[in-house]
């Protein structure tokens, strides 16, 4: 089994998602790739663990979603059938809409 250098960079935990966050960078024969990671844990949770458990997640993201032959094409957005292609905007006057109406 190879050895990979790994560096974990301001690693904080975000009380609004309840998770451990950091940038991980790997460094590796191909270069070096940072990897923004997140594991779902709760605050008393030990460090070491929490570090664990995110450079885990960068292998994984590292070793399976690398491509070496070529890059991932760029992400498009999906496509729902009968949708306009352009959203039309609605103006609202604001003026218009704070008068009072004559009943």
């Amino acid at each position: 089994m190879q050895t990979v250098p790994l560096q974990l960079s301001d690693v904080i935990y975000n009380a609004t998602t309840q998770a451990f966050e950091a940038l991980v960078t790997v460094h590796d024969t191909h270069g070096t790739r940072s990897y923004a990671c997140a594991i779902d844990a709760p605050i008393t949770m030990e460090f070491e663990d929490a570090a664990q458990g995110l450079a885990t997640q960068a292998m994984r993201r590292h070793t399976f979603g690398r491509s070496d032959a070529s890059h991932m094409p760029s992400a498009m957005p999906p496509v729902r059938a009968g949708r306009a292609t352009q959203l039309r905007r609605m103006t609202i006057d604001r003026f218009a809409t704070q008068q009072p109406h004559a009943a």
